[in-house]
């Protein structure tokens, strides 16, 4: 028979609350507080200074541009603004873009998300043979397949296509993202999925109902960066539409230099408002990228 002191649950519940002795309460020493705070400041001038510039920019008149005495204190216009959501090929590039972005990036996780998770769970000389030709494929240059891909596209009838545009785009970031991935997939404990096998569960299903919740952030981080770089894409764009009338926003942006000069404000009035879809979906997703890797484990 044990004897138990009738302060035991009292110590205990003190040493629960007490953030000093409780080891998940514990705060990691701030060792490089010191090196974060100017090196935030730091970054923060590098990306504001530019985006403040726009903005003012898109503001201004064509006089003000010019001048030298109207950096800052100026009469603010919406009249860039007007002109460039009157322009008639806005929301046709609009959509091009979105269309393009999106479907970019459904190919593209739709591949590597799989290649990703096959390349963690699998060491080997074959495993490091495949990471070093994606590596590789990453140095090749989007100039470079420009005409090969020309000359296929043509071939199968995919010029002035939205598909045409959207497997180039894939074919080029689906190795930056298969890299991307293997991390989050292998930092998962190969012990959920032993788990998940003695419960009865196939690959299958443990791949679709705990890796993939698991790494979602890894997923969202990939598929947001894919988004991002999909939404600007120029290259390809110009050289497989036939058609102006497809081109997205980039083209359009393009097109704001002319050889009679730059109308400035609308360059940047549009570049402000190519923006806005990408601010909306850093805004929703935002929380789901902060969120821990393991979080999915702990449910």
């Amino acid at each position: 028979m044990s004897v138990t002191s009738p302060e035991a649950p009292a110590v205990l519940t003190a040493r629960s609350t007490n953030p000093s002795t409780n080891p998940a309460r514990r705060r990691r020493p701030k060792r490089f507080e010191p090196i974060a705070s100017p090196l935030r400041f730091i970054l923060l001038l590098a990306y504001g200074i530019p985006i403040l510039w726009i903005v003012l920019t898109s503001l201004k008149s064509p006089s003000d541009v010019i001048s030298s005495q109207a950096s800052v204190i100026f009469a603010p216009t919406l009249d860039a603004y007007s002109a460039a959501l009157g322009q008639s090929g806005l929301f046709i590039a609009l959509g091009q873009s979105l269309v393009i972005a999106a479907g970019t990036t459904l190919v593209t996780l739709l591949v590597a998300i799989p290649a990703g998770y096959g390349l963690a769970r699998v060491d080997g000389r074959i495993t490091t043979i495949g990471l070093g030709l994606l590596i590789v494929l990453q140095m090749v240059p989007q100039t470079a397949n420009v005409i090969p891909l020309f000359q296929i596209f043509g071939s199968w009838g995919l010029l002035d296509q939205n598909l045409g545009v959207i497997i180039a785009d894939s074919a080029m970031l689906i190795p930056f993202a298969v890299l991307l991935l293997r991390p989050f997939f292998r930092a998962v404990p190969e012990a959920l999925e032993e788990a998940a096998s003695i419960d009865g569960a196939s690959t299958m299903r443990t791949f679709f109902s705990v890796m993939l919740p698991i790494a979602r952030n890894g997923v969202a981080t990939t598929g947001t960066l894919v988004f991002l770089m999909s939404w600007g894409e120029f290259l390809y764009a110009v050289n497989f539409f036939l058609s102006p009338g497809n081109y997205p926003l980039s083209a359009l942006l393009a097109q704001q230099v002319s050889a009679f000069g730059i109308n400035w404000p609308g360059l940047m009035a549009l570049a402000v408002i190519t923006s806005v879809p990408i601010l909306i979906l850093f805004v929703f997703t935002f929380k789901l990228l902060r969120e821990g890797l393991t979080m999915g484990a702990v449910k």
